[in-house]
């Protein structure tokens, strides 16, 4: 009955995407709504907005769709400019800057919502525990108000699914949405509808990057026993899986999809759905999902193996993360076990426990600022103003050790100012004035107690991530001042700032010799204790702040391409940078320096500790297509990252699409269309990235068989 449409779909996508036409008019719509409601309570105010908006959208279909629902529905014709800007008025009137729609930036999206509660009990069951909690609460207004807007927002997704499927042609596909308008789904098919409907209301929020979550374990039991009683195929299933990944195409945002690790209970989680997504997305061979695979102990080494040979095929995906490392990470920030074995990523490779915890907002702390402070005794060379404190002058420093302790003072000064505008940001909105019912009733603990997700409703507090930039930069920056300044002093500390401030020109011989200093990436403790102070002192750092809430902030070794503009802020770097360059990315080795084989890469890599790193890291590597050939190939690649996870590892991506092929896409980009290679936590048709993060993929070592 499923047939496989998902080359049919995907051109059905991109013919689709060429002709659409008119705006996104969410603003508008739910003006409209407030103007109609203005005697209502903000948060019915705005459940009201929503069920407005979805009764307006297009209910469009496609032809080798499986699963209904598309975000172009909200592509709609611009009305008359008077009225719509009479409209919008009302979405930024009520509450101040910043409302129109709940349009900050902290707390917002990047979330992985308990989805194994719709499908557990759906939408009427989801309905029934509102009313529940609407009799415990019955003395509390505002309680009230935020559960009048959950079952409001619930009510018209219902009516929204039923609309859908009551104007759909095709028995199979209305019938299947007919039977999760109220109750929970029955069948494999009619649970990846409900999750994609869901996705879709998300979409039409405006939230981004709204991750998947561990879809292995709560669509786990409708998948088996479906197969298990005839009622699909194997074949069936994958193309149903097929079909629903290719519809994530249609936006280009980053849906993080979870498979493997442990279950709640802390054994293997792998199971037959686990590798149903895996093969599925490798078949599709699309950028996304955003597929990242736990890597435990206590799963076999076949789901390793069939993880590397994805990887193999150039999408660079599943990204690889150690179940170990990063429930020691989690656990670190006092959650109960069980549920951290339960923990997802969203985004890129960011860390979260779905339905627990508001949703992820991060930002860029970048370190190597502080090394041209510590220089410079405060200012900033590029611009020549002072940009943090005085800790002194730096000729005068008689050691390596008196140049870390004035480091480290630069570093806190930063991050003082760092998190302080993370903090202003994610207190300035009224959390009640800002609900989002939709998304809490997605989580746990929200409608029992009566909150939204952001105003306590959660089990645990909010999370912000500290992306620590350039662990390379500062690693071998160091070495390097080390060496050539303290060690051999073949450099003055005069001379180095010097050298700086002219970024190299003239001092072309002192610049080699920099160059030539240890570098992290090669299992040389003389440049590797560098980095295993960065993450320890950073994480320690950190450890002392406490958000608004009382939430943690996480360290994160990962910059989502931010590894490019962070560099475009910095001076010249003692380990031989140039102004303006790229940093090292992410918690990756500099590019090139790196040049005894992956094993001594990945000995550097393990040495910090990563436990301490709650958010996650990311580690790119590029190994030749080579690498991936034949069984006793893969099984080399499979016991080099069980050793690398074994020793403390927690993060790795793979690109295997060699140097040769990416210098000509840029040359040719006609000829590689559909070349997808990893990013930086995320993957990428490599012809549409901007060209210098082409340049910094391409300047990545390749490791070869």
């Amino acid at each position: 009955m499923f047939i496989n449409k998902t080359k049919a779909l995907k051109s059905e996508i991109e013919e689709s995407l060429k002709l659409r036409k008119g705006e996104v008019l969410r603003h508008y719509y739910y003006g409209k709504a407030y103007s109609e409601n203005m005697t209502d309570s903000m948060p019915v105010m705005r459940a009201k907005g929503f069920k407005y908006y979805l009764e307006n959208l297009n209910q469009n279909f496609l032809e080798n769709e499986y699963f209904l629902g598309l975000g172009g529905n909200m592509f709609l014709p611009s009305p008359e400019k008077n009225e719509r800007e009479y409209y919008e008025r009302f979405s930024i009137s009520f509450g101040g800057p910043g409302w129109k729609d709940g349009e900050w930036w902290q707390h917002r999206d990047h979330y992985a919502p308990a989805y194994e509660r719709i499908i557990n009990m759906g939408i009427g069951g989801i309905i029934k525990e509102i009313e529940e909690s609407k009799n415990s609460h019955k003395n509390d207004i505002s309680k009230l108000d935020f559960l009048e807007a959950c079952e409001i927002e619930m009510l018209a997704f219902s009516d929204f699914i039923k609309r859908y499927a009551e104007k759909c042609s095709d028995p199979v596909k209305r019938e299947n949405c007919l039977s999760i308008v109220w109750d929970a789904p029955k069948t494999f098919y009619a649970g990846l509808q409900l999750i994609w409907f869901c996705h879709m209301a998300f979409i039409y929020k405006g939230c981004g990057a709204m991750a998947f979550g561990r879809i292995d374990q709560y669509l786990k039991d409708l998948y088996i026993n479906d197969i298990k009683n005839g009622v699909i195929t194997f074949e069936e299933g994958q193309n149903l899986l097929e079909n629903f990944f290719m519809k994530i195409t249609e936006f280009h945002s980053i849906y993080n999809i979870c498979i493997g690790g442990v279950t709640v209970e802390g054994e293997d989680a792998v199971n037959d759905l686990s590798y149903a997504v895996l093969w599925a997305v490798k078949a599709c061979q699309v950028p996304g999902p955003n597929l990242s695979a736990r890597i435990s102990e206590k799963n076999p080494d076949k789901f390793l193996k069939e993880c590397l040979k994805s990887i193999g095929t150039g999408l660079g995906y599943p990204a690889l993360m150690c179940d170990e490392t990063n429930r020691k990470a989690l656990m670190r920030m006092g959650y109960e076990e069980k549920d951290v074995n339960n923990f997802c990523f969203v985004g890129c490779i960011e860390n979260l426990i779905p339905g627990m915890q508001p949703p992820w907002a991060d930002g860029r702390y970048n370190a190597p600022l502080a090394l041209g402070y510590t220089l410079f005794d405060g200012v900033d060379v590029l611009t020549g103003k002072k940009a943090s404190i005085k800790t002194g002058d730096a000729e005068k420093f008689s050691s390596m050790d008196e140049f870390m302790s004035a480091l480290e003072r630069q570093l806190k000064a930063y991050a003082d100012v760092y998190i302080l505008e993370a903090i202003s940001q994610s207190g300035k909105y009224d959390k009640y004035n800002h609900s989002n019912a939709f998304m809490s009733c997605l989580t746990h603990n929200c409608i029992e107690r009566g909150l939204d997700i952001n105003n306590g409703g959660t089990k645990y507090k909010s999370a912000y991530g500290a992306c620590g930039m350039g662990i390379g930069t500062m690693a071998d920056s160091l070495a390097a001042i080390e060496k050539c300044v303290y060690k051999d002093k073949s450099i003055s500390m005069s001379t180095l700032k010097k050298a700086i401030e002219n970024n190299f020109a003239g001092f072309e011989k002192e610049r080699e010799l920099l160059k030539n200093a240890p570098k992290f990436g090669n299992d040389d403790d003389f440049a590797d204790k560098y980095a295993v102070w960065y993450v320890e002192y950073l994480s320690k750092m950190f450890d002392e702040y406490r958000l608004s809430d009382g939430g943690r902030v996480y360290v994160l070794m990962a910059a989502n391409t931010q590894n490019v503009s962070a560099g475009y802020d910095c001076a010249a770097t003692p380990d031989g940078r140039l102004a303006r360059e790229p940093l090292s990315d992410a918690g990756s080795p500099t590019y090139g320096v790196d040049v005894n084989g992956p094993t001594y890469t990945f000995a550097s890599l393990a040495k910090p500790d990563y436990t301490k790193i709650a958010g996650g890291s990311v580690v790119n590597q590029k190994f030749s297509p080579s690498m991936f050939e034949g069984e006793a190939n893969i099984n080399r690649l499979c016991a080099l990252v069980r050793v690398y996870f074994g020793k403390g590892g927690q993060e790795l991506q793979i690109n295997s699409v060699s140097r040769e092929v990416l210098k000509d896409a840029m040359v040719h980009p006609e000829k590689y269309k559909n070349l997808v290679v990893r990013v930086s936590g995320f993957s990428a048709y490599y012809i549409t990235l901007d060209r210098a993060v082409q340049l910094d993929i391409l300047s990545r070592t390749e490791h070869s068989a």
